[in-house]
């Protein structure tokens, strides 16, 4: 599906509430065009619409006007550089960022991967900043408490998915009677 279709798809997901859907067709989005930093921007809005601090500073962790708090929630959340490079889903060399502060962000994480590892890294080569060594000395942050704003998105998902099932369910019966 070409990108302008999609990116409309996601505009009527939101503008439905079907949150989930948005942000899955939006993540597909950026592992297929993965230095439009705009797709990363969109996607972060969706995160912040479930409270997702962490996921909205690793989605706008390559702009410049990107929220201090958010940022530091993704650093804590993904705490190695390896874990970074995984999560900033990159690939390519640097060079074709979008943005001069794009690059120096990237070049910033693959350092420091590379000097924590002890040997040169690849964004395309995850093998090569992966390392299970690490596992014990950065586990994983547990996942940010429920918010308001999660919830509700939840809550109006199932209920879409509800009158879906009774929608069918009723068209079912209608047809088969």
């Amino acid at each position: 599906m070409p990108l302008r279709e999609t990116l409309a798809r996601v505009d009527a997901d939101l503008a439905a509430g079907r949150v989930p859907v948005a942000r899955q067709r939006l993540r597909g989005l950026v592992s297929s065009f993965p230095c439009d930093l705009t797709l990363r921007r969109r996607l972060a809005e969706v995160y912040r619409l479930y409270g997702d601090a962490a996921e909205a500073g690793r989605w706008m962790y390559l702009e410049e006007d990107r929220n201090a708090d958010e940022t530091a929630a993704f650093e804590a959340r993904y705490g190695s550089p390896g874990w970074r490079m995984k999560a900033l889903a990159w690939r390519g060399p640097e060079a074709m960022a979008a943005t001069p502060f794009a690059e120096k962000q990237l070049v910033a994480v693959r350092t420091a991967c590379a000097e924590e590892l002890g040997h040169s890294v690849a964004w395309d080569n995850p093998a090569s900043y992966r390392d299970d060594s690490l596992q014990e000395k950065y586990e994983e942050a547990p996942s940010e408490p429920w918010t308001v704003v999660g919830v509700l998105a939840g809550g109006g998902c199932l209920v879409g998915a509800l009158a879906f099932l009774a929608i069918w369910v009723n068209g079912v019966v209608a047809l088969f009677g």
